[in-house]
């Protein structure tokens, strides 16, 4: 899977799903999707990046607090 190995992706650009699969692996992102559970099922299918954000707020099981985490996080939907 190295060939298909993305170091970024940009807002507006169309990528498969084998291309975001080596991103996540190799980056430490959130990829949020309209798809679910079957982002990664169909390798071929594609997503389109529509936003990012440079971080988000998770609640936290634990204590019961609310905490920005920052990490970038992607929005992705079915192209």
């Amino acid at each position: 899977m190295t060939q298909y190995r993305l170091s970024d992706v940009e807002v507006g650009q169309n990528y498969k799903a084998k291309e975001l699969d080596s991103f996540v692996s190799t980056t430490d992102v959130v990829v949020l999707s309209n798809n679910n559970e079957q982002l990664f099922t169909d390798p071929e299918r594609e997503y389109k990046v529509v936003d990012t954000f440079d971080g988000f707020f998770e609640h936290s099981s634990e204590d019961g607090e609310k905490y920005y985490r920052e990490k970038k996080a992607y929005i992705v939907e079915k192209a």
